[in-house]
């Protein structure tokens, strides 16, 4: 799967691959070397309408919303023992395209997919309503749950292979067609997914992928008066975006956006560990995480340890090639994102702050040709300072100290973005009141980072809305509809003076 020369690539549409309506294609580089790896096409509004019909041909006919749960389950079931017999090839391929540490997408990001994928094989057959009963006297009431229809599914450039499932797994669980739309500089894995899913069976038109610029295809699938439901994960100014063009048709839409984690440090926590769980959790994929810690709040009598600790540890963040299993972390995603992280710590530094370590562009051997950054601790900024409030979405963490409790979570909260965040103690009575009071999707205790496919994860405020994962994120990609039957067969019901004759004694 994974080659030394340019990899060529078309859409997957219908259950065929085919080259753009244009004939333009796009070329994918490798972040840790600058070079080109792949061409993918570049599709337009009209094979967004094409595999728009395809998705909806195969939704309408019943190839896949037909099937009985038990049925799709095994379909899931076949293409995620598929994905995991490929593993090691996607996880080769997903370093490639993306610049993660192999180390990373082999013991997490693939696994994690596959596993992700297998809950919503079985979660296939645990879909249901509230009881059926009679809840007015002379009928039955029932819940039918349904698929929406056609999902389109534009999955991020920082988790491409494992965004692609979270989207993807519980539509097709739910019994929808979907065109994914995997990120323009990271396509390779989802288009290589389209291929597993065909070969194990997934029929024709149940799963289309198609690539290209996202002001022409993710604008035109959000604004598709035959798309259902549009599912992105992005950036917030994204998000709006999308929002924006959905609005058309009304389409359900479901956000998972930027965040700006806050890792709060209390007193009595054990230092170590905390600071030891903040270096991972904000260097993790080179910080490209919306739920990366980028706040780090100590408690004043305690800041100065962490401090000391948090930078005797980022001195020891291997940087360096993706392929090699000792390098910690890789790459920035493209060199425009390069120039948007150092222009962040560039403002900062000019603003006033000091840095305690990285700040700059990596060189050295081996790094020069690719998109590195040094991991970078900040201090000495206010809590209206831009690197405090805006999402960096890269390997830049800023330390703040704090006197109490309510301070703290004001802070914590006092952000556009509600995605993630965590506390760090050993008062049980103080973990639990904090995590009450924060303002996020998610809140860990004493660890920062971990999920699980049983768990769901989303945010609140501007980091969008709805569940990915867990039996919450079916809530999504179905509708509730009521069913009601009459129990008497009565021509004249009690009911029916309303409009003609009188009231019957």
């Amino acid at each position: 799967m994974v080659s030394t020369k340019v990899l060529d690539y078309k859409l997957f549409i219908g259950g065929e691959w085919v080259a753009s309506g244009s004939g333009e294609t796009m070329k994918v580089i490798n972040p840790a070397t600058g070079e080109e790896i792949a061409r993918v096409a570049s599709a337009t509004a009209e094979d967004v309408n094409k595999a728009v019909a395809a998705a909806r041909a195969a939704f309408e006919d019943g190839r896949w919303s037909g099937l009985s749960p038990g049925e799709r389950s095994m379909l899931l079931w076949k293409f995620a023992a598929a994905l995991e017999e490929k593993a090691m090839e996607l996880a080769d391929l997903e370093t490639l395209h993306s610049g993660k540490p192999v180390k990373l997408t082999r013991n997490s990001d693939i696994p994690f997919a596959i596993d992700n994928l297998r809950f919503f094989a079985g979660a296939c057959r645990a879909l249901e309503g509230r009881s059926t009963a009679e809840y007015v006297t002379g009928y039955t009431s029932m819940i039918r749950r349904e698929p929406l229809g056609v999902v389109a599914s534009i999955a991020p450039w920082n988790y491409p292979f494992l965004m692609a499932i979270w989207k993807i797994g519980p539509a097709l669980a739910a019994g929808n067609t979907v065109v994914l739309k995997p990120a323009s500089i990271t396509p390779l894995t989802s288009l290589e997914l389209a291929k597993i899913a065909h070969e194990a069976g997934i029929p024709p038109g149940v799963l289309n992928v198609i690539t290209g610029r996202g002001e022409i295809v993710g604008s035109a699938l959000a604004g598709h008066m035959d798309v259902d439901m549009v599912s992105l994960t992005g950036d917030t100014a994204t998000g709006r975006r999308i929002m924006t063009a959905a609005s058309g048709s009304l389409k359900r839409v479901h956000l998972e956006l930027g965040g700006k984690a806050a890792l709060i440090v209390y007193d009595d926590a054990d230092l170590d560990a905390a600071a030891r769980g903040a270096v991972v959790a904000g260097f993790v994929n080179t910080g490209q995480d919306c739920t990366a810690a980028t706040r780090i709040y100590a408690h004043e009598s305690v800041f100065q340890s962490v401090v000391d600790r948090m930078v005797e540890l980022t001195k020891q963040v291997r940087l360096g090639d993706p392929k090699d299993e000792k390098t910690d972390m890789g790459p920035l995603s493209s060199e425009g994102h390069l120039k948007n992280v150092s222009s962040f710590v560039e403002r900062a530094r000019k603003a006033g702050a000091t840095i305690l370590v990285g700040g700059q562009q990596a060189r050295g051997a081996g790094l020069d040709k690719g998109f590195y950054y040094e991991p970078t601790l900040v201090t000495g900024l206010p809590q209206d300072a831009e690197l405090v409030r805006n999402e960096v979405f890269g390997p830049v963490m800023v330390l703040l100290p704090f006197k109490t409790e309510d301070e703290v979570i004001a802070k914590a909260n006092d952000v556009i973005f509600g995605l993630a965040s965590s506390v760090w103690t050993k008062d049980i009575y103080k973990a639990m009141n904090t995590a009450r009071r924060l303002d996020f999707g998610t809140v860990w205790i004493n660890d920062h980072l971990p999920l699980a496919s049983e768990m769901p994860h989303g945010g609140f405020k501007q980091s969008g809305f709805g569940k990915d994962m867990s039996m919450y994120s079916l809530d999504e990609y179905t509708r509730i509809k009521h069913v009601m039957a009459d129990l008497g067969g009565q021509v004249r019901k009690g009911w029916h003076f309303t409009i003609f004759g009188d009231q019957e004694a």
